[in-house]
């Protein structure tokens, strides 16, 4: 639903639709002062405690919940993005486009963190256990950029910032804090040290930059500090135990974030006579924000509320047209009705979604079941193919292709994208023998 957490293994991303938006809200000025395409760019959030980013893939920024956490202000986390957004413009991963070109996120993750392991240890035989084989040793050595990189991506992260007219005071603060673990024992040590090495000529690079910048004592736009206040609040009560959510965010705080925070630690108790009062508060005081819409639908569907939670969920992709995924939530919710009468909107919201993302193996899988029960069996064999294919089951993934390829209309784009598929197949399993 509205927040998730997937788990491949010991690697974990968090998908939720207010979180994201607010990343690329920051990013985005970043990346046009970059050059880049706003619309390529992809947010990843690990849930993992330590304190790091990366980019891999082209753009692809991951951020781990950590680093989100433990951020003092949006500037900072702006900064870090400034810094990233210098690698990808500066072409630091041009290296990494062959080992990452088929890679699913979960395995960009785990090669990062096997690098990070491997580090840690002093020992290459325990990055490769993390990477799960890797490739070879050269592999966990990727994500380590060199000082030169990293002062590379330093003066374009700031140029970037100066050009949007933002302070680079968060980015100073940021290495400062890092510039400190430098001291420390490599155990102690948060990733993002041992991966992108911190200088004093870099510290020292940045304060003159802040010194000179006519922009430094500007701060954040007052939207961004809330848009961060409630991505903090949202990812602490959704990953800490409610008890700590509601001691930090007491019951006499009357801002948005806090009975936020305090509606999703309820919920998680599960407390409902507590958690709606405290959602519909909000929804009351602002009813055009789509993201408490979300979560009470979230709140709604998991107690099994589903009629109501479908209610919710509507209001919230009318507020968020195109939101991949409330729409998905939407759909998850309309099949759960279990009315043949929904069926069509279902496949359309999922078909949106996918427009979209086209690799979100849920919104297949869930479009394999509307397809079904609407009678299609070509469209169904073609969605639990994708679905398949996703999942990492070439095997079961070809045997629904070809179904599909009997079934389906010849020369229809579902047809022609089947072909498509096989290709991919074959071209997988062929990887695979290598």
């Amino acid at each position: 639903m509205a927040f998730t957490t997937r788990q491949a293994g010991a690697v974990g991303l968090i998908r939720d639709t207010e979180v994201e938006n607010t990343i690329r809200t920051f990013a985005t000025p970043l990346l046009e002062a970059a050059g880049l395409d706003p619309q390529a760019f992809e947010v990843h959030i690990v849930n993992d405690k330590s304190l790091n980013a990366f980019v891999a893939g082209g753009q692809k920024m991951f951020l781990h919940t950590g680093l989100l956490l433990r951020a003092q202000s949006a500037q900072q986390v702006i900064g870090v993005m400034a810094h990233e957004t210098g690698h990808i413009a500066g072409g630091h991963l041009a290296r990494l486009q062959q080992a990452f070109e088929d890679a699913s996120n979960e395995a960009i993750i785990a090669t990062v963190l096997g690098v990070a392991a491997g580090v840690l240890a002093k020992r290459s035989d325990v990055g490769t256990a993390v990477v799960m084989g890797g490739q070879d040793i050269a592999l966990k050595n990727l994500m380590t950029f060199s000082r030169g990189q990293e002062s590379a991506a330093d003066q374009a992260g700031v140029s970037f910032l100066n050009k949007t007219q933002q302070s680079a005071r968060g980015i100073l603060e940021f290495m400062e804090i890092l510039g400190q673990q430098e001291l420390w024992m490599v155990e102690r040590q948060d990733p993002y040290v041992r991966t992108h090495p911190v200088s004093q000529e870099r510290i020292t690079f940045l304060r003159e930059q802040v010194e000179k910048s006519p922009y430094s004592d500007i701060p954040a736009p007052p939207e961004y500090t809330l848009m961060f206040r409630r991505m903090q609040a949202k990812l602490y009560a959704f990953i800490e135990a409610p008890v700590r959510t509601l001691s930090r965010y007491k019951a006499d705080d009357p801002s948005i974030e806090a009975r936020m925070a305090r509606a999703i630690a309820y919920y998680r108790r599960p407390d409902m006579a507590n958690a709606l009062p405290l959602i519909d508060g909000l929804i009351k005081e602002y009813p055009k924000d789509a993201y408490f819409y979300e979560l009470k639908g979230q709140f709604l569907f998991e107690n099994g509320r589903i009629a109501e939670a479908k209610e919710e969920i509507e209001k919230a992709a009318r507020l968020k047209p195109g939101a991949p995924l409330i729409l998905i939530s939407l759909a998850q919710a309309q099949l759960e009705m279990n009315d043949d009468a929904l069926l069509a909107d279902t496949s359309k919201n999922l078909q949106q979604a996918l427009n979209k993302e086209r690799d979100n193996a849920l919104a297949w899988r869930l479009l394999s079941v509307a397809y079904g029960r609407s009678g299609n069996q070509g469209m169904t064999a073609y969605a639990m193919a994708e679905f398949a294919l996703l999942s990492g089951k070439l095997q079961e993934a070809a045997y629904h292709a070809d179904h599909a390829d009997k079934l389906l209309p010849r020369g229809s784009p579902a047809w022609l994208a089947v072909q498509d598929l096989k290709s991919n197949i074959d071209a997988r399993k062929a990887k695979k023998k290598k």
